[in-house]
């Protein structure tokens, strides 16, 4: 089960569940507790930056990465997402390019450019520099990829993802 993990785990277990039968039978709460038991002796796991935005962008439809530059780049057809780790030329701070929709690029660079820039060469085409070396709000990264996708998806696939809650 590639996909396993306690919480997720967590979440499915209804709440009035018996599992098993006769003497091995558990309930709910005694298997909430082994996972819990099995997480503590579990060492963690450090998950990257480039873990966290591969897990974002390769759960849209048909989406492939490749390496592009010597970083890892989303492609649905066209490339949408390039992660830069370590930086990248004059940005020397982990950040994204992003493609985005007409108008976005202006707006949140206005708003917060603390956290959004022009970047080079992609700049042009209105995508978005987003910085990752702060404090991440995830949903936020998750939407803004998904905003890239469907602005470079063909139809069929960007009708796939939900449209933004605005």
């Amino acid at each position: 089960m590639a996909n396993w993990h306690p919480d997720r785990v967590r979440r499915g277990i209804k709440a009035s569940l018996t599992i098993g039968k006769g003497r091995g039978a558990q309930t709910r709460q005694s298997l909430l507790e082994r996972l819990d038991a099995h997480r503590a002796t579990v060492p963690s796991v450090a998950v990257t930056l480039e873990d966290r935005v591969r897990a974002i962008c390769m759960a849209l439809p048909e989406v492939t990465e490749k390496v592009s530059h010597g970083a890892p780049a989303f492609f649905v057809k066209n490339q949408f997402v390039m992660l830069w780790p370590d930086g990248h030329h004059d940005h020397h701070f982990p950040h994204l390019w992003c493609a985005a929709p007409p108008g976005a690029q202006a707006e949140l660079i206005d708003t917060e450019p603390d956290r959004f820039f022009r970047p080079p060469y992609v700049g042009g085409r209105g995508w978005i520099g987003v910085r990752l070396d702060r404090k991440i709000d995830w949903g936020e990264i998750s939407a803004v990829c998904a905003d890239a996708y469907r602005t470079v998806a063909p139809k069929r696939l960007a009708a796939l993802v939900d449209a933004p809650e605005r």
